[in-house]
């Protein structure tokens, strides 16, 4: 397996419509999205990447939604995504749509969502599937260096794996769109062979679980139950008569 960190910097597309179908693979994505906005809630969803920036997300009963990219058009935050400027447990729910497969280092990337993310924060991250039909097309030196070639490809084990190392419980987790170049994705083949999609989706929220017991328990645990006040059966025997 290849390690997560890339030498190479990885330039990521400004824009959907500088991928190749790249409005089929956005549209897709939407529709995916689409049932599960309402249940997303909180103050801020953050839009993180040039390509996150540019999802419909008005269906989201969030109402502040940050864009957020080291460069394109109609963002609100301009920087870096390997130092977000947001304080601690500050946003509500991330979206990373193929943010990660146009970054070198991506575990840094997750480390800095989780750092921002409240407690029960959702997480949203989309990439695309090696194991698909686009998968084979960067397996060919001629497309290599092309978009969405170019970026690069995590199993979808892979980063379910890095989730649940930060502790993440994955509510959802599909791929889907199997033929790159029609609109629909091949809706027959998506249908019925929906793991040969070329676009994966996860859905999942933070949970954290106290390891060491708080102040308030340990003094709980302490605490006795005090003997009953009153005769005992001795002292009745005794002064019976």
């Amino acid at each position: 397996m290849r390690p997560a960190r890339a030498r190479k910097k990885i330039v990521a597309p400004a824009s959907w419509e500088d991928i190749p179908c790249g409005d089929y693979y956005r549209a897709a994505l939407e529709q995916q999205l689409q049932p599960w906005w309402g249940k997303l809630y909180g103050f801020h969803l953050l839009k993180i990447g040039a390509l996150s920036a540019e999802i419909d997300a008005q269906a989201c009963p969030i109402s502040h939604q940050v864009n957020f990219a080291p460069e394109g058009e109609g963002l609100h935050v301009q920087g870096d995504p390997y130092c977000l400027p947001f304080a601690a447990k500050s946003v509500d729910a991330c979206l990373l749509s193929h943010t990660l497969a146009y970054a070198d280092d991506p575990h840094r990337i997750l480390r800095e969502v989780d750092r921002v993310l409240i407690d029960d924060g959702w997480m949203v991250l989309s990439s695309f599937n090696p194991l698909s039909l686009l998968g084979i097309g960067k397996l060919m030196p001629v497309f290599r260096k092309r978009q969405p070639y170019s970026s690069r490809l995590f199993t979808q084990m892979r980063l379910l794996d890095w989730l649940s190392l930060l502790n993440y419980e994955v509510m959802v987790h599909r791929r889907f769109h199997v033929l790159p170049w029609k609109k629909n994705g091949g809706k027959l083949l998506s249908t019925h062979l929906p793991a040969l999609g070329c676009m994966t989706l996860i859905i999942a929220r933070k949970r954290t679980f106290p390891l060491t017991p708080t102040a308030k328990k340990v003094l709980a645990q302490k605490q006795k139950i005090p003997q009953a006040v009153g005769a005992t059966k001795s002292y009745r025997e005794e002064h019976r008569d």
